[in-house]
């Protein structure tokens, strides 16, 4: 069970063992060590933000992305379930100074800014379709050519793009921390997982500390930019039943130097839990566990369909034990480079930006799609 939720491909690396919901422990800090979860803005690592309109059966659906990069090949950036664009914010600063690229990373249908007539089809199909809709709008019949990355639910939406050509002018493609056979087994206990995420947050920074001490984005600073895309402002009343429970399920609180004093502590904690039903609180822009009835199609048969791809292709992982067999043979036959990129969650590009960075800019080089900038490496 403990392995099936580590390998949950929908959202990221569950909560630490006993730090699940309802549970009372806490994390010492050690004392001088506090952290800043105080929200990061995504004009410090992408230059603009715009909102793309494509037409959709008689409607129109609006696309939120963040640019960077004026010249060379475009990296298509697809983040998970449950994330938005914003999780690629540390990535794009950092890929940027490595090679020639632009970058183009979009809130997928459901997520993030994006505004669509129909938020709750998550379709393989339909959010395929989208990428190339969005690539349509963006650069006419002519595109550049484009790389798509894609992480976890997004990788799985890159290939199923890539091998129905939605993108004419595809260069390689890039899948970070998804394979079909542990993505299939972990679909079992994803909605327990999903469960055990509190529910709300008082606040933007306690949403941020909740996804480092529990372990879903290790790297601080692209939490405190990555969770912005993840959370929203509450739309029912605050004194909606369960509320202020299901907040105070979700503080992993620091430990006090003084321990004592038990009553005033529970005084406290009354007094605080007073101040949170005053306060705006914040819930999950998406609910992951009304999505279910996709999660198959997003994988099922999703290692034969990247072997399938003609163009060259890298295999991002967080560790080796997530290939499956259809991937060893491939990996054996050269159809495709991996890299395995040891100590980071499932969210590999978030906790080890540079690494990701460093490996994609090699292979990109490698096949001569771009150039490393100069005075790099």
């Amino acid at each position: 069970m403990e392995k099936q939720l580590h390998l949950n491909l929908l959202a990221s690396k569950p909560p630490m063992a006993g730090l699940q919901s309802g549970s009372n422990v806490k994390l010492r800090m050690g004392p001088g060590r506090k952290r800043d979860f105080t929200p990061l803005p995504w004009s410090q690592y992408f230059e603009t933000m715009e909102d793309v309109e494509v037409e959709n059966d008689n409607s129109k659906d609006t696309f939120r992305i963040y640019s960077s990069g004026s010249h060379g090949p475009v990296l298509m950036l697809l983040h998970g379930g449950g994330h938005s664009a914003l999780s690629w914010a540390v990535f794009t600063s950092v890929i940027c100074s490595r090679i020639d690229c632009r970058v183009v990373a979009m809130d997928l249908r459901g997520h993030g800014d994006t505004k669509v007539k129909n938020p709750e089809d998550l379709s393989a199909e339909t959010m395929a379709k989208d990428v190339g809709k969005v690539v349509e709008a963006l650069y006419g019949e002519n595109p550049p050519p484009i790389m798509i990355i894609g992480h976890s639910m997004g990788g799985a939406i890159a290939v199923h793009t890539a091998a129905a050509n939605h993108v004419p002018s595809l260069l390689g493609l890039c899948v970070i921390d998804v394979v079909e056979g542990t993505a299939m087994d972990a679909l079992n206990s994803m909605q327990n997982f999903l469960r055990s995420r509190p529910k709300t947050f008082k606040s933007v920074e306690n949403a941020i500390e909740w996804s480092v001490k529990s372990g879903q984005i290790r790297n601080v600073e692209s939490a405190r930019v990555s969770m912005v895309g993840q959370v929203k402002k509450c739309e029912e009343p605050l004194s909606s039943p369960g509320v202020s429970r299901s907040i105070s399920e979700g503080i992993i609180e620091e430990e006090e130097e003084d321990e004592e004093g038990g009553e005033s502590n529970h005084k406290r904690k009354k007094e605080d839990d007073q101040e949170i039903k005053k306060e705006c609180l914040y819930t999950w822009r998406i609910e992951l566990s009304k999505t279910e009835k996709y999660w198959e199609g997003w994988f099922k048969g999703l290692s034969s369909l990247f072997l399938t791809c003609s163009v060259p292709k890298l295999l991002l992982l967080a560790g080796v034990d997530r290939l499956d067999k259809d991937l060893t043979i491939g990996q054996m036959q050269g159809k495709f480079q991996m890299q395995v990129l040891p100590q980071c969650g499932h969210a590999v590009h978030e906790d080890a930006p540079e690494k990701v960075a460093d490996a994609l800019a090699t292979f990109m080089v490698r096949h001569k799609f771009t150039e490393f900038k100069e005075g790099f490496p």
